[in-house]
């Protein structure tokens, strides 16, 4: 078997143009199908550990999937508020723990602003129950103080003790600057892998202040506006919030908790368990995964017709090689398990290479990914499933040499010695 294994080395070598290409496009198909897969666990891990220690989370009346997309992913915008007292009214439940009340509708140059209070760093959780950590600064303390996500700080280039403009909307048009109201910047959080890397956290005062000499939306006169010297020595309290995150005592109580809010009389609201509603959004974008998924080992079964391809052509060549190896006592299984083993090594250097440039993908668009998508793309050990389908991209490639290994078989002695003219 050792003699094999050399004499088909020493084949390949002797034709090794045709015997790398075909290992490169065995290789940038397994690529393409551990890519895909690579990104499709990430994304869904990126999506699910935002949220590792909420509850459930509540706001105005709307769809599940709306709601935490809005609320939790800054995708979309909410379709009403809730109400300051209806909100400390339902944060009072005795089966409450915590409570984080989230304000949202401002932005800064295309980042989201994002008000709540100082319970977000106490008990806001993400990842395996990761807390909010800084990497330079602290947390906002005093009205105008911000805290900014790793992304707005790499992206915009910001720094402790600098000042921002905030700007009243989401939308990248149209926006009304709070000129008269500049924040500074506190501290910087940590790289999460959430959507907090792309957002501008303020206080829930501090957005009620921006707002305090607004009418229905629109921008102060300048003969009433309030400067921000008057605004900061006022009694300020938020008169409504977007929504809030709940951290319950017990999860027994989830239910109990869900039906309270769902029918609550004052005002239309809706609570979702994030995990249920995390679980209809990947119903929804499941057939997008199975299509890639699909495409990718279409991809991969091209690559290996690509390999059989090259073997069947190289076999009338190789006729009277064959021939010889017959005739100086190679047993017909010898011809066989030649065949098999060129297939073989094919689709283990094609895999790993595959594996190769894969990792070397991940390590030059791993920074992008993260500042541009906020996915975090971790170079990682192979996991199960990636192992499940390069062994299967292996076995394929074998089942496939059989074709050209039966033909090789089937030659006889006699036809690969006659002269052809």
């Amino acid at each position: 078997m050792t003699s094999i294994w050399s004499l088909s080395l020493k084949s390949l070598k002797n034709r090794r143009i045709s015997a790398l290409l075909t290992i490169l496009s065995i290789a940038v198909s397994v690529a393409l199908l551990l890519g895909v897969e690579r990104i499709r666990v990430e994304a869904k891990n990126s999506f699910t550990s935002s949220l590792s220690g909420t509850d459930l989370i509540v706001g105005a009346r709307s769809s599940p999937l709306n709601l935490l997309l809005y609320s939790s992913f800054h995708i979309g915008n909410a379709t009403n508020n809730i109400t300051w007292e209806t909100y400390q009214e339902l944060a009072s439940d005795p089966a409450v723990a915590w409570t984080i009340p989230i304000a949202l509708g401002d932005s800064h140059r295309e980042f989201r602003v994002m008000g709540s209070n100082q319970t977000l760093f106490k008990e806001f959780r993400y990842g395996d129950e990761q807390s909010l950590s800084f990497k330079d600064g602290a947390a906002f303390s005093k009205l105008y103080d911000a805290v900014i996500g790793s992304t707005v700080a790499q992206q915009l280039g910001y720094t402790v003790g600098q000042k921002v403009i905030l700007s009243h909307g989401v939308e990248s048009s149209g926006l009304q600057d709070h000129d008269d109201k500049p924040f500074q910047i506190s501290g910087i959080l940590e790289p999460t892998g959430t959507p907090l890397d792309k957002v501008i956290l303020v206080s829930l005062e501090g957005i009620e202040a921006l707002h305090i000499d607004w009418r229905n939306g629109a921008p102060p006169i300048a003969a009433f506006s309030v400067s921000a010297e008057k605004a900061a020595a006022m009694q300020l309290k938020p008169e409504s919030i977007t929504a809030y995150y709940v951290g319950l005592k017990s999860r027994i109580a989830a239910f109990r908790y869900q039906r309270k809010v769902n029918d609550f009389k004052q005002e239309a609201l809706t609570a979702i368990l994030p995990g249920v509603a995390l679980q209809e959004l990947w119903q929804l974008v499941g057939s997008a995964e199975k299509a890639l998924l699909v495409i990718s080992i279409m991809v991969v079964l091209a690559g290996l017709t690509g390999m059989l391809t090259t073997i069947l052509s190289s076999l009338n060549e190789r006729r009277r090689e064959m021939a010889i190896l017959r005739s100086v006592g190679a047993r017909p299984v010898h011809i066989f398990s030649l065949m098999i083993i060129e297939s073989l090594i094919y689709a283990i250097a094609g895999t790993l290479l595959g594996f190769a440039m894969l990792y070397g993908l991940l390590l030059l668009i791993q920074p992008i990914a993260q500042s541009a998508l906020g996915l975090y793309l971790p170079i990682s050990t192979p996991g199960i499933f990636e192992l499940y389908l390069a062994s299967g991209v292996i076995g394929c490639s074998l089942l496939l040499g059989v074709i050209p290994a039966w033909r090789a078989y089937k030659n006889s002695l006699a036809d690969g010695l006659t002269i052809r003219i």
